[in-house]
């Protein structure tokens, strides 16, 4: 399975592509789409969705993983991101690729181990695990790396039978022991 990971900004947006099979993971490639802080955020959001549309034409990924917005204290900024991942998503929807979102420490914790994990950390954890030696532009994709591979940790875990507790006390009554 192919699996292309955003880091969505407005100034730089990383971008990772992996593959994934029986659980090894190997890297295809990664980059990012830097913009001009003197554009208008339009031509920004168009330079965005317009590379990103080349890398999934290229890679063709079955699966694509975002990361999702963090709360900042200044608006204008949480605004800005929010415009920079709906271009993103539009990218893969329009190509009708499968989209999840992954909260930042939910990605730290995927890759690292600790959802407290430093940007270093996550970078240097990302180049364990696909074995990259080059460091050439990577600080800018290692996180968009980190969200493709949180997605393929995700899709490769064994899924749950039971939905719920609900659904699990129905499906194992014998595993169920009432006390008093």
């Amino acid at each position: 399975m192919r699996i292309i990971g955003v880091d969505p900004g407005t100034l730089i947006t990383g971008f990772g592509v992996i593959d994934c099979e029986a659980g090894k993971m190997s890297l295809v490639e990664y980059g990012v789409i830097r913009m001009k802080a003197a554009w208008s955020m339009p031509l920004r959001l168009r330079e965005i969705y317009i590379n990103l549309l080349s890398v999934i034409e290229r890679t063709a990924p079955d699966e694509f993983a975002i990361e999702s917005a963090f709360y900042s204290k200044n608006v204008q900024s949480t605004l800005k991101l929010g415009h920079a991942r709906g271009v993103s998503i539009l990218a893969a929807v329009l190509r009708e690729i499968p989209t999840s979102e992954y909260a930042p420490r939910e990605v730290k914790l995927a890759v690292t181990g600790s959802g407290a994990a430093s940007k270093e950390r996550v970078e240097y954890m990302v180049m364990q695990l696909l074995s990259i030696a080059e460091r050439h532009a990577f600080m800018d994709a290692s996180d968009a790396l980190g969200v493709a591979i949180c997605h393929a940790n995700r899709i490769s875990r064994p899924q749950s039978k039971s939905g719920s507790w609900k659904q699990f006390i129905i499906d194992n009554p014998d595993r169920i022991a009432l006390t008093r």
